[in-house]
């Protein structure tokens, strides 16, 4: 799900919209085609879904708004952005602390 690219990592992410609360909900798939599935507050409707991933993507790994940018996917439930500014370490490490809670 997480993969090196020239500015940051890229993430692998598999949306669930109109759930009552944004927050990561699991992963989807194994190996190299797993995705991130997070649930997302928002409809799929005029790009929201994707606009509250993206808030929520750069409060999850402490990032700016300007950092996270969907880069595959805009009007499909897989999706892929680029995180800027991150190492893949620093995101493992996030991801396996989220979901071990």
């Amino acid at each position: 799900m997480l993969r090196v690219a020239k500015d940051g990592v890229t993430l692998a992410v598999r949306a669930q919209p109109g759930a009552r609360k944004t927050a990561i909900a699991g992963v989807y798939g194994e190996g190299a085609s797993a995705q991130l599935k997070i649930a997302v507050n928002a409809p799929p409707i005029e790009g929201r879904a994707n606009d509250a991933l993206i808030a929520f993507l750069s409060e999850f790994f402490s990032l700016p708004k300007s950092a996270v940018a969907l880069t595959s996917g805009a009007s499909s439930r897989s999706k892929v952005f680029l995180l800027s500014g991150i190492s893949l370490a620093q995101a493992e490490a996030a991801i396996k602390a989220a979901l071990t809670r």
